[in-house]
């Protein structure tokens, strides 16, 4: 992955340029009205991956090089629009789900074009198959794969507004200088953008050399800055799938089996729940039976009058223990290589629960289909693939159907799967009708994605104050990589890594993104999967919490074992410098090592991925005042009190989004930890909305945070969005142990304690509230 040769270069020459110095790049005045421009996105991000002794395959070439590197061949179809307003319009091939990426591409723009931030706008493209796999967003590479592609567009951008101003001024393109959207002579007579815009527009298409700023001369990238949606997302006037109007889409539900993914078989009572108060129509579909009416109330109070006759589910009779089980057939054999004589071991086994990545806003999308084409609503982050799975859905081609990305109110890898916009078409097609399709609230932990119940087994060897070596078996339910990173694989399959042939999409994606930051001698770590029945997905940081977490406790348990302080025993092995200054900043910063009171404790634990690396420090309370304190309609339990963490992600587009990604982070660790889980019982997960699914409230969180960004000379930005969770997850379970003199085993560790009480599973939903401002405080 390297740089497209500047015109009439070879690829020697390109070869032989210093990767740091100001470089120039290809770019593409297009044909238009206005002032339309395209980089030459072969020249891609590099990745500058140093080589260190022995390294593991991330070091060489990670998730993030294999995103980039499968978006390449069609990046040069991205273009900026410059209007006669003088602003700059850009559609973003990536999915806006909360990350803050509109803003951070926003100010790339701004900065290399001279652009006043509000001056810029940034939407969601569409579904664009002719980007084929150039519009997935995941595995944080949004900012990473988009970085120099966006910044030569907006170079060539700036480039055009000039040579029109030398025109219109009369003078050289030498003498102009671009300031805050205009250009200005040495006489002082001056131009905006908007006033160039069309003399700017290219007849035909036309390659443009420009060349970039440099790290120092920018005034954008680096500053702190708020979400350029904060204000609308706070007083209501945020767009969100439920939000849009589409003339005839009324509000739509479907009743769902009892049964992980059952069936209906046959509903007994359609003409009576027709008859009920603003139900227009009731359809069969394949998961389950839809309603639409002229409220979501009234599509609840239908979907609980339905007698539906359902088909067995997926997993009729099975529970985390039968689930386990399975698990524990598939993992692979610990094999430690010949080791001396006297070495000592310490093994460890962890098992994690199913977990849901249900995020705030439900499933939901709005469809109208007819018989020669279909177009849908939904916050997508793989929208090409959705449209292909919406077309065979309906019986259309791919180009009959029109898919508007709109913004998630979060994802955490739901948002991966089109789930609920091919329901929605189908739902559509069945009624005739256009539809406002909702799942509830209690649809999601029970029928929607979860993360995969896995197991997590490690074997380390170490003699005379050296480790020997480390051996991890990572043992899951299968992972479903349908939403795009398998073709992705298969696309790029010809310039993966040695090691990497024969191997399943999960078992690339886990080498791909699993990396042991220590001298730990020969360190191997394999995944094996099993049981296809259940609908998963990526949660956030895909394998990383669970592996990270098994490693850090592991590591404490080393480091007790040869008579060391964890800090100091990590500070001796960790072979990545950006990992150990991450590391020395936190334990700084929290103080590690103070005195505590008994029964709490501080943990530490770090992560490298994402070319980035993060480590974090956090105090917990297990005493029994805080374990059992109540909280209204809460699960308390052990309560995390301070949390420091130090995030190195390279160069930092915007500091105030990496902060807000890295407290998201932190909370989902906690969560991990500590509280959510699903109870899969007879077939049925248990848990039915928020109100029984603990992820991290108020009450939990630390009351004391703090975010480092460590300072980087890296000229690219890394991985951040999943960056915080799994040094975070890590970090708490090895406070909890510290504290109470307990390695935990079982994650999160209040699983075994059910601490509510299950709603019924038919009627699948419970009625709607009339109360829910008693409920409030």
């Amino acid at each position: 992955m390297t740089d497209a040769p500047a015109e009439g270069g070879s690829t020697d020459d390109r070869d032989r340029r210093a990767p740091m110095a100001r470089r120039t790049f290809i770019g593409y005045v297009l044909a238009g009205a206005t002032l339309a421009v395209a980089a030459d996105l072969r020249l891609g991000t590099p990745a500058h991956a140093a080589v260190p002794t022995a390294p593991q395959i991330p070091e060489l070439f990670d998730l993030e090089d294999l995103q980039t590197l499968a978006a390449l061949p069609t990046s040069s179809l991205v273009k900026i629009v410059l209007d006669e307003d003088g602003t700059a319009s850009f559609e973003l091939p990536r999915a806006e789900v909360g990350q803050g990426i509109t803003t951070s591409t926003a100010m790339i723009i701004a900065e290399e074009l001279d652009l006043p931030l509000e001056k810029v706008r940034v939407t969601l493209a569409p579904a664009r198959p002719e980007l084929l796999l150039n519009q997935l967003t995941g595995g944080s590479n949004t900012t990473v794969s988009t970085f120099t592609p966006v910044r030569v567009a907006a170079a060539v951008a700036r480039k055009a507004l000039l040579e029109a101003a030398a025109l219109e001024l009369g003078t050289a393109v030498e003498l102009l200088t671009a300031k805050a959207g205009v250009i200005t002579a040495a006489d002082g007579a001056s131009r905006t953008y908007g006033s160039l815009a069309a003399k700017a527009a290219g007849r035909t298409v036309r390659a443009v050399r420009a060349e970039l700023k440099q790290a120092s001369e920018y005034t954008v990238i680096g500053s702190p800055r708020g979400r350029a949606d904060a204000r609308a997302a706070v007083t209501g006037q945020k767009q969100f799938t439920m939000d849009l109007q589409i003339p005839d889409a009324l509000p739509t539900m479907v009743c769902r089996p009892p049964g992980l993914n059952g069936a209906p078989k046959e509903v007994r009572n359609a003409p009576a729940v027709l008859a009920m108060p603003g139900v227009t129509d009731v359809a069969t579909v394949g998961t389950g039976v839809a309603v639409r009416a002229a409220t979501f109330g009234q599509c609840i109070d239908a979907v609980r009058a339905l007698d539906v006759d359902w088909a067995p589910g997926s997993v009729e009779g099975e529970s985390d223990e039968t689930i386990l089980a399975r698990v524990r057939r598939a993992e692979l054999p610990l094999a430690v290589p010949k080791v001396p004589l006297l070495a000592k071991t310490v093994e460890a086994d962890f098992t994690f629960m199913f977990r849901s990545s249900a995020a705030l806003e439900p499933n939901c999308a709005i469809a109208d289909v007819r018989a020669d084409r279909a177009t849908v609503w939904a916050g997508l982050k793989s929208p090409v693939v959705a449209q292909g799975d919406i077309a065979r859905a309906v019986g259309l081609p791919p180009s009959a159907v029109t898919v508007h990305v709109v913004t998630g109110g979060g994802s955490f890898g739901h948002k991966l799967f089109g789930d609920a916009a091919i329901e929605a078409a189908t739902v559509s097609q069945a009624m005739g009708k256009p539809v406002k399709l909702m799942w509830h609230r209690a649809d999601e932990p029970r029928q929607g994605r979860v993360h995969p119940m896995a197991t997590s087994r490690i074997r380390a060897t170490h003699l005379a104050g050296q480790v020997l070596t480390f051996e991890q078996r990572h043992t899951s339910v299968v992972t479903d990589f349908s939403h795009g990173l398998g073709e992705m694989i298969t696309a790029t399959a010809d310039r993966l890594p040695t090691g990497l042939g024969g191997l399943t999409f999960s078992e690339t994606i886990f080498t791909l993104t699993q990396e042991l930051p220590y001298h730990f001698g020969l360190v191997t770590q394999l995944l094996s999967e099993t049981d296809a029945r259940f609908n998963t997905g990526s949660m956030r940081n895909i394998y990383s919490p669970d592996v990270a977490c098994a490693n850090e406790l592991v590591v404490d348990q080393l480091a007790r074992a040869m008579g060391q302080d964890p800090l100091r025993f990590r500070l001796a092995f960790l072979r990545n410098d950006r990992v150990k200054a991450a590391l020395e900043k936190v334990a700084e910063a929290g103080r590690w090592g103070r005195q505590m009171p008994e029964g709490t404790a501080q943990g530490i634990a770090v992560h490298s991925e994402y070319k980035g690396a993060t480590a974090v420090l956090v105090e917990i309370d297990c005493r029994p005042g805080t374990v059992g304190r109540t909280v209204p309609d809460a699960v308390t339990g052990p309560r995390v009190t301070k949390a420091v963490i130090a995030v190195d992600a390279g160069l930092v587009i915007n500091p105030k989004g990496l902060e807000a990604q890295m407290l998201g982070g932190v909370s989902d660790g906690i969560a991990l930890a500590l509280t959510s889980s699903l109870h899969l019982r007879d077939g049925h997960f248990l848990e039915a909305s928020w109100d029984n699914y603990f992820y991290t409230r108020q009450w939990n969180t630390p009351p004391e945070f703090a975010c480092i960004v460590m300072p980087s000379d890296s000229p690219q930005p890394g991985g951040a969005g999943e960056a915080g969770v799994a040094a975070s997850v890590a970090a708490v379970a090895c406070a909890y142990a510290r504290a109470t003199g307990t390695v935990p085993t079982r994650f999160p560790v209040n699983h075994d304690a059910l601490s509510f009480d299950v709603k019924p599973f038919v009627p699948p939903v419970p009625a709607s509230p009339t109360d829910g401002l008693h409920h409030t405080y």
